[in-house]
């Protein structure tokens, strides 16, 4: 049996970085600050094959003479247009589009055909189009996948494939991977079981490492391991594309997913693989299987910790407090899932590199699921539950029945069941608590545990809120309260820049606190005094540079970097060089 994750020793406090006074050391830069030298692509193809790739594609960008070296002269139409030209043409048919889920597909099909102009899109837009093209709408995409798909994208490892997943790892036509997202479609979102069609969450995912890490899109590659499905109407859909059989468990599922890291770390040996969306145990028990052994990391238990963390710990600076004092926090988490697990971990392990013991850390936490409290004489926890566990509570009470014993200074919405933020535990918890944390974090909207209004007005206003999906500001009494998207957009992209430039080995645990001071350090003060904790989304590349300047530091210390700043060079402008921006490229054709 696998250890439980809490008996991994992590030594946090020696690796932080000092991260005081960081907030008015920041200056966010404009994208073209950080354009790379005008990028070269070699390839041997020519003709339609360079029209039919995404990855080459320019559309009506082709110069006179570039449609003479590539044999395309007739192929387009023959007045060249600038990147701009093409970006206003398709803007302004996506403005024409109503429905969320049209414009998610004109994307889609936008991505498919010229990935430079789609990047271009997004970046500029990112805020506008970040609950398009990922949460809340990327649901809709996954349960909808297989009555809109139209062109593949990405891999699919299945159950078909046992025995010859190196085979199958080899058909990817590029050689140079840099961060791959694999998900088996188990848990998407709030939303259960959808199998094949969970591809859009790593589809997804990947956009945002690109248009908020800076990573090239040559680099990023979306996988589905398709060990089958539980979802009975998926299983009856003579539409469905992945494979109509329940899924794979126990010792089946691990002999396949240990074939398919085996294959694709030999084929891509270099790649930071993020682990998404997969059901508990197996999210939890894979992590702590391959964390010693490849370049990997769990996205929904530890970037999802690290941005819930940056949450809690801005709130301490919000209400004028340190890190410090997170020591003082009652947490009440609905959930205990793997992110409610991570998240609370995460933050555990914050607490004790403040001071205290492991013990009196998780003595903070009260801990639900369906079931109730996790308490005395419940006997159906899994090892990485059984450290929350409030052994002095008879387990499987409500939270309305604790809730006056527990006094909680921070609310963990992470159950993915809507309005469990109900009035009566909002306007308790404000009642005695200055700016408490409320935090309904499950996705997508419709599952959200409160809504930003509700919270505004249950607590008349005395609160910090940060949510998983998108809320727009709150008007109360003459004032604006502002809302945060504590999203692990602000988390992951950066964790990729940084490891992808330092060419980590390994993805430590001190990786997300790293991660979670620095993007807790960036409120100013006057932002915080309005109850906005993280900059704006349109900032995200600038809070990813931030992040992955601090992981890459991490990494040369703890002797897991394999790739340095060039000489004359820090890692502020190797990350900077290194970070993409939707220019298209030049393209030399040779007989490879």
């Amino acid at each position: 049996m696998l250890a439980p994750i809490q008996t991994i020793a992590r030594p946090v406090s020696s690796i932080l970085p000092a991260t005081t006074a960081l907030a008015a050391k920041r200056t966010f830069f404009a994208p073209s600050e950080v354009y790379n030298k005008k990028p070269v692509i070699v390839t041997k193809k020519t003709g339609l094959d360079i029209l039919n790739d995404p990855k080459l594609n320019k559309g009506s960008a082709f110069t006179a003479d570039e449609k003479d070296r590539l044999g395309i002269r007739g192929l387009v139409p023959p007045r060249p247009q600038s990147l701009e030209a093409q970006y206003k043409r398709c803007k302004t048919n996506l403005d024409k589009i109503s429905d969320p889920l049209e414009k998610f597909i004109y994307l889609n099909h936008l991505q498919n055909r010229n990935e430079t102009l789609y990047y271009k899109m997004i970046l500029e837009n990112f805020v506008e189009l970040a609950p398009i093209i990922y949460t809340p709408v990327v649901g809709e995409a996954c349960q909808k996948f297989h009555k809109i798909f139209t062109q593949t994208r990405g891999m699919y490892f299945s159950t078909a494939d046992r025995g010859q997943m190196a085979a199958v790892a080899a058909n990817w036509p590029y050689d140079d991977v840099d961060v791959i997202v694999v998900t088996d479609g188990s848990r998407i979102l709030g939303l259960g079981d959808l199998g094949a069609g969970g591809m859009q969450i790593p589809i997804g995912k990947l956009t945002l490492y690109v248009c908020g890490g800076g990573i090239n899109p040559r680099n990023v590659l979306p996988i589905v391991l398709d060990v089958g499905t539980n979802n009975k109407e998926l299983l009856n859909d003579p539409l469905y594309l992945g494979m109509q059989h329940p899924r794979l468990q126990g010792e089946e599922f691990h002999a396949f997913v240990d074939e398919w890291v085996s294959a694709i770390t030999d084929r891509f040996p270099k790649a930071v693989i993020q682990f998404e969306d997969f059901m508990m145990p197996n999210a939890l028990d894979l992590l702590l299987k391959y964390k010693d052994q490849i370049c990997m990391f769990n996205d929904d238990i530890q970037s999802t910790g690290a941005i819930t963390l940056a949450s809690v710990l801005a709130t301490m600076r919000a209400r004028g407090g340190t890190f410090a004092d997170i020591k003082k926090e009652t947490f009440l988490c609905l959930g205990a899932g793997s992110s409610g697990v991570g998240v609370c971990e995460t933050i555990v392990d914050c607490i004790v590199a403040e001071g205290a013991t492991r013990e009196e850390a998780y003595a903070q936490f009260y801990m639900f699921d369906h079931k109730g409290l996790l308490g005395k004489g419940r006997d159906d926890l899994l090892p990485s539950q059984q450290v929350f566990m409030r052994k002095e509570i008879e387990g499987g009470k409500t939270p309305a029945e604790l809730l006056k014993k527990i006094k909680p200074t921070c609310l963990l919405g992470l159950s993915t069941c809507p309005k469990l933020f109900n009035k009566e535990m909002l306007s308790y918890v404000a009642s005695y608590c200055e700016k408490p944390g409320i935090f309904p974090l499950s996705n997508p909207t419709s599952r959200s545990e409160c809504t930003a209004e509700e919270a505004v007005e249950f607590t008349d206003g005395n609160l910090i809120f940060a949510s998983g999906s998108p809320f727009d500001p709150v008007e109360w009494k003459g004032k604006t309260i502002q809302t945060n998207q504590c999203n692990n957009s602000y988390s992951f992209p950066g964790i990729g820049l940084g490891l992808v430039s330092s060419r980590a080995t390994r993805v430590p645990f001190e990786t997300f606190q790293v991660c979670a001071r620095v993007i807790a350090s960036l409120g100013t003060p006057e932002m915080l005094a309005t109850g906005k904790i993280f900059p704006d989304l349109d900032n995200l590349r600038a809070v990813s540079l931030e992040v992955g300047i601090e992981v890459a530091k991490m990494a040369e210390r703890m002797n897991i970097a394999t790739q340095f700043p060039p000489k004359g060079m820090d890692w502020r402008e190797w990350l900077k060089h290194n970070m993409w921006q939707p220019e298209y490229p030049h393209i030399v054709v040779k007989n490879l």
